[in-house]
Protein backbone atom coordinates (compact mmCIF):
# COMPACT_ATOMS: atom_id res chain seq x y z
CA UNK A 1 0.00 0.00 0.00
CA UNK A 2 1.44 3.28 -0.70
CA UNK A 3 -0.04 6.58 0.25
CA UNK A 4 0.99 10.31 -0.77
CA UNK A 5 -0.13 13.45 1.32
CA UNK A 6 -0.24 16.59 -0.67
CA UNK A 7 -1.40 20.09 -0.21
CA UNK A 8 1.04 21.35 2.32
CA UNK A 9 2.21 24.84 1.58
CA UNK A 10 2.93 28.44 3.87
CA UNK A 11 -0.61 29.81 5.38
CA UNK A 12 -1.13 33.21 6.90
CA UNK A 13 -2.81 32.58 10.42
CA UNK A 14 -6.69 32.40 10.44
CA UNK A 15 -6.54 30.68 6.78
CA UNK A 16 -7.51 27.37 5.17
CA UNK A 17 -5.81 24.83 3.71
CA UNK A 18 -7.08 20.93 2.83
CA UNK A 19 -4.50 18.45 2.66
CA UNK A 20 -5.28 15.29 1.10
CA UNK A 21 -3.98 11.55 1.11
CA UNK A 22 -4.01 9.30 -1.97
CA UNK A 23 -4.11 5.71 -1.43
CA UNK A 24 -3.13 3.11 -4.06
CA UNK A 25 -6.09 0.98 -3.38
CA UNK A 26 -9.53 1.87 -2.69
CA UNK A 27 -9.55 4.12 1.09
CA UNK A 28 -13.00 1.63 1.73
CA UNK A 29 -10.30 -1.25 2.57
CA UNK A 30 -8.93 0.13 5.45
CA UNK A 31 -10.42 -0.05 8.40
CA UNK A 32 -8.84 3.61 9.70
CA UNK A 33 -7.26 6.31 7.62
CA UNK A 34 -5.89 9.34 10.15
CA UNK A 35 -3.81 12.28 9.46
CA UNK A 36 -0.88 12.98 12.37
CA UNK A 37 1.64 15.62 12.54
CA UNK A 38 5.04 16.08 13.84
CA UNK A 39 7.33 18.76 14.60
CA UNK A 40 10.84 18.38 14.79
CA UNK A 41 12.07 16.76 18.40
CA UNK A 42 8.50 15.93 19.08
CA UNK A 43 6.35 13.07 19.55
CA UNK A 44 4.06 12.29 16.80
CA UNK A 45 0.20 13.42 17.32
CA UNK A 46 -2.68 12.09 16.19
CA UNK A 47 -4.99 14.58 14.07
CA UNK A 48 -8.13 13.23 13.29
CA UNK A 49 -9.08 9.81 12.03
CA UNK A 50 -11.84 8.41 9.48
CA UNK A 51 -12.89 4.62 10.68
CA UNK A 52 -14.33 2.40 7.67
CA UNK A 53 -17.78 3.18 8.95
CA UNK A 54 -17.38 7.08 8.79
CA UNK A 55 -16.89 7.78 12.42
CA UNK A 56 -14.42 10.35 12.89
CA UNK A 57 -12.26 11.49 15.86
CA UNK A 58 -10.24 14.66 16.68
CA UNK A 59 -7.07 15.65 18.73
CA UNK A 60 -8.79 18.42 21.23
CA UNK A 61 -6.58 20.93 19.51
CA UNK A 62 -8.43 21.26 16.48
CA UNK A 63 -11.74 20.12 17.50
CA UNK A 64 -14.19 22.43 15.77
CA UNK A 65 -11.23 23.70 13.27
CA UNK A 66 -10.34 20.98 10.79
CA UNK A 67 -12.62 18.50 9.26
CA UNK A 68 -11.72 15.07 8.09
CA UNK A 69 -13.38 13.61 5.22
CA UNK A 70 -13.80 10.64 2.60
CA UNK A 71 -14.03 11.62 -1.41
CA UNK A 72 -15.14 8.54 -2.99
CA UNK A 73 -14.62 9.81 -6.78
CA UNK A 74 -10.87 10.88 -5.57
CA UNK A 75 -9.84 8.07 -3.34
CA UNK A 76 -8.69 10.30 -0.97
CA UNK A 77 -8.82 11.07 2.27
CA UNK A 78 -8.83 15.26 3.38
CA UNK A 79 -8.08 17.43 5.83
CA UNK A 80 -9.87 20.34 5.48
CA UNK A 81 -8.08 23.13 7.84
CA UNK A 82 -9.65 26.41 9.09
CA UNK A 83 -8.72 28.62 11.48
CA UNK A 84 -4.76 27.95 11.42
CA UNK A 85 -3.00 28.52 14.00
CA UNK A 86 0.66 29.18 13.80
CA UNK A 87 0.84 26.06 16.62
CA UNK A 88 0.00 23.84 13.48
CA UNK A 89 2.71 24.20 11.69
CA UNK A 90 4.01 20.70 11.43
CA UNK A 91 4.36 18.13 8.64
CA UNK A 92 1.32 16.53 8.11
CA UNK A 93 1.49 13.02 7.48
CA UNK A 94 -1.26 10.24 5.99
CA UNK A 95 -1.58 6.74 7.90
CA UNK A 96 -3.93 3.76 7.23
CA UNK A 97 -4.48 0.57 8.90
CA UNK A 98 -6.35 -2.81 7.42
CA UNK A 99 -6.89 -6.34 8.41
CA UNK A 100 -4.40 -9.23 8.11
CA UNK A 101 -4.97 -12.28 8.89
CA UNK A 102 -6.95 -13.37 12.57
CA UNK A 103 -6.15 -10.19 14.66
CA UNK A 104 -2.94 -8.86 12.57
CA UNK A 105 -3.62 -5.21 11.70
CA UNK A 106 -1.34 -3.66 9.06
CA UNK A 107 -0.48 0.16 8.39
CA UNK A 108 1.36 2.50 6.18
CA UNK A 109 2.42 5.91 6.12
CA UNK A 110 3.10 8.59 3.59
CA UNK A 111 5.52 11.01 3.31
CA UNK A 112 4.68 14.32 5.17
CA UNK A 113 3.26 17.65 3.66
CA UNK A 114 4.73 20.54 5.36
CA UNK A 115 2.49 23.23 6.65
CA UNK A 116 4.06 26.38 7.82
CA UNK A 117 1.56 29.15 9.18
CA UNK A 118 2.56 32.58 9.49
CA UNK A 119 1.69 34.91 12.22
Amino acid sequence: VQLQAFGGGLVQAGGSRRLSCAASRSIFSFNTMAWYRQVPGKVRELVASISDGGDTNYADFVKGRFSISRDSAANTVNLQMSSIEPEDTAAYLCNAVWPGKGWDRYNAWGQGTQVTVSS
